[in-house]
């Protein structure tokens, strides 16, 4: 059978490990037992864990123990796991395990711990949209994509956050049986085969505003109380108050991208909001946030986020019944 090894530790992300387990056990039943997986929970001391969640989880061999040659090796993620200093026991599993088994990786934070391993550097990698700012810095060797839902180089695999735990197994149950038992397993599971798009659109596009004392944090309310109007960088220098070259080289400074990449992150956000909250038609959602046509919002949509308007409001309209 192909083994497949998942490390857990305390405060464990339980979906990170549910997920992957759910789609390697499903696959199970569409293909011969001699092909199927495997698989094993390695944890510390063979020992209760409790996840993030409260969930118990039972590790089925410790650490130190686990010196098989596995066919898969994965490391979940979770909010405990240590970012700054290395888990000693994990960190000299994953040093073992990567040097003898078939491919190896992580689920989103998981990528923290194979950093602290060695096995990120000059790799090109990703986890959560929400730290991967953290995990290059702490990995300057690494090549951090921000916005991928998994990816795969040579033997290594990264994912971006929980549920992308899905994904990159439904990938390696694609790689191993084709996609026709991949997309029977996301059909059982109820999820997309393949995701569209990155992680942008799961995430908010900006982040906190400068310095609210600031004429560039003056300018950043500004556009989002006048998103649907033309806002040229002179305009928005006049509303600081300040010669365009000085505007545009202090907001560079302060808000870390041109004024122009800020007022199209805005219109973007703008946009996504009334997209997830109403039927508005997407030429009126388009001209109100300031893209002009349907036409534009689509070009802009698709080149930040990987999808159309009208395929984000699909997966993220809410809908409320009385």
């Amino acid at each position: 059978m192909r083994t497949v090894a998942i490390a857990i530790f305390q405060g464990v992300q339980a979906l990170d490990v549910a997920g992957p387990v759910d789609v390697f056990a499903e696959a199970n039943g569409f293909v011969p037992a001699s092909d199927g997986y495997e698989i094993t929970l390695v944890g510390p001391e063979e020992r209760v864990v409790r996840a993030s969640n409260g969930t118990r989880l039972v590790a089925d061999i410790s650490f130190d123990a686990a010196n098989q040659h596995y066919g898969t090796a994965l490391v979940a993620g979770g909010p405990s796991l240590p970012v700054d200093a290395p888990n000693a026991e994990l960190t000299a599993w994953l040093i073992d395990v990567a040097s003898h088994c078939e491919r190896y990786g992580s689920i989103c934070t998981g990528a923290f711990a194979l950093g602290h391993a060695g096995l990120l550097d000059g790799r090109d990698v990703t986890t959560h949209w929400q730290d991967a700012p953290r995990l290059a810095a702490c990995f300057p060797l690494a090549r951090v994509e921000l916005d991928r839902i998994y990816m795969r180089e040579g033997n290594l695999v990264t994912s971006a956050g929980v549920t992308a735990g899905i994904d990159v197994a439904l990938a390696l149950v694609a790689e191993d049986h084709g996609p026709q038992v991949a997309l029977a397993v996301a059909k059982r599971l109820v999820v997309f085969a393949q995701r569209r798009g990155g992680q942008s659109q799961f995430s908010p596009y900006l982040s906190a505003p400068a310095d609210e004392t600031s004429p560039v944090a003056k300018v950043q309310a500004y556009v989002m109380e006048h998103i649907g109007e033309r806002l040229s960088v002179a305009q928005l220098a006049r509303v600081a108050g300040m010669s365009e070259r000085n505007f545009a080289r202090a907001f560079v400074q302060l808000a870390d991208m041109t004024p122009h990449e800020f007022v199209e992150r805005a219109r973007v956000d703008a946009a996504r909001n009334v997209l997830e909250s109403s039927d508005t038609p997407l030429k009126t959602v388009a001209y109100e946030c300031g893209f002009g046509t349907a036409d534009r919002m689509r070009l802009v949509f698709t080149r930040r986020l990987g999808v159309s308007p009208n395929d984000y409001r699909t997966s993220f309209r809410t809908r409320f019944t009385r």
